[in-house]
């Protein structure tokens, strides 16, 4: 079973469409990356997996159950973490957190030390004096304390300082490994690459691309680099996926996009010296579905 399935999803505001008609699944036990630039409509398909907003048209179903005619139950068996987390000021984080594991039917107080322990937040302060990383970590705990069967980040790593965003992947990967889900909203890039197998992007509304992290690596440009053996003819022509950005008697600079046993068979039978070839690119990759699809949307 799918943890998320969503079918012609739209959710409109008067005239203006935030998502528009979208088609999403997510199969349970993955790290799913939720890509796409400020404003995309990640956040208004979030609240709408949620049961938080009610859909225009279209409807979705996460874990087996209709998110808004079963939200209430629904959210029972989420975790979530909203990009603009707020709690009660007067609190400490301790006491915010023993309401929420009250509210939640209790027994989760060991998860919670636990977690505060890998992402070092101080419990005993009070909200007020919390800076927005601590707050951010407060979020994280409270929406994975019950450990959830789909957990849902939106933004997770916002303000979080690079030794604490290590112990968070860690975390989420072992959500993964016990069978769980995560979906992961985000922005950068960076992360998505590093966390998720599989990722969808959104643009103005609309999913412009759902496709699983290897096949995207196949797809994007490598940078080589190749020497020739002195006193030797470079090649004239290349194979289909090469691009020469410049070519000398020394030297071959070019990018590659396809797999890379194909480039090394061609490799295979010329006077290579050497050969560097870089890891795959994403950004070049990512900017260039950034840049399609029409219409507009908010989230």
């Amino acid at each position: 079973m799918d943890a998320i399935a969503t079918h012609a999803l739209t959710k409109q505001y008067g005239t203006q469409t935030a998502l528009r008609t979208l088609d999403l699944r997510v199969a349970t036990g993955r790290l799913f990356g939720f890509l796409g630039p400020n404003g995309a409509g990640k956040t208004t398909c979030i609240r709408l997996l949620l049961g938080l907003l009610r859909a225009s048209s279209g409807h979705a179903t996460v874990l087996g159950l209709d998110a808004w005619r079963e939200g209430p139950r629904l959210r029972q068996q989420v975790g979530y973490l909203p990009g603009d987390v707020r709690f009660w000021d007067g609190l400490t984080g301790r006491a915010t957190l023993r309401f929420l594991d009250r509210a939640r039917g209790g027994g989760h107080w060991g998860e919670v030390e636990r977690l505060a322990e890998r992402l070092d937040l101080v419990l005993d302060k009070r909200v007020r004096n919390y800076s927005r990383g601590m707050k951010q970590k407060l979020g994280i705990i409270a929406a994975m304390m019950h450990r959830p069967r789909l957990l849902i980040l939106d933004e997770p790593t916002t303000a979080l300082d690079p030794l604490v965003r290590a112990g968070l992947y860690d975390e989420l990967r072992a959500v993964v490994a016990a069978g769980r889900t995560v979906l992961f909203s985000s922005h950068t890039l960076a992360e998505v690459e590093e966390l998720c197998d599989e990722v969808a992007i959104v643009r103005r509304g609309r999913l412009i691309e759902q496709e699983r992290m290897s096949v995207l690596r196949e797809r994007a440009l490598r940078r080589i680099e190749i020497h020739w053996k002195p006193g030797t003819a470079p090649p004239r022509t290349g194979p289909r996926g090469l691009r020469v950005l410049e070519n000398t008697t020394r030297y071959l600079r070019a990018t590659w996009t396809g797999e890379v046993p194909a480039l090394l068979t061609w490799l295979a039978g010329l006077p290579v010296q050497d050969v560097t070839i870089a890891p795959p690119d994403l950004d070049d990759l990512f900017l260039e579905y950034y840049r399609q699809s029409n219409g507009e949307a908010s989230e």
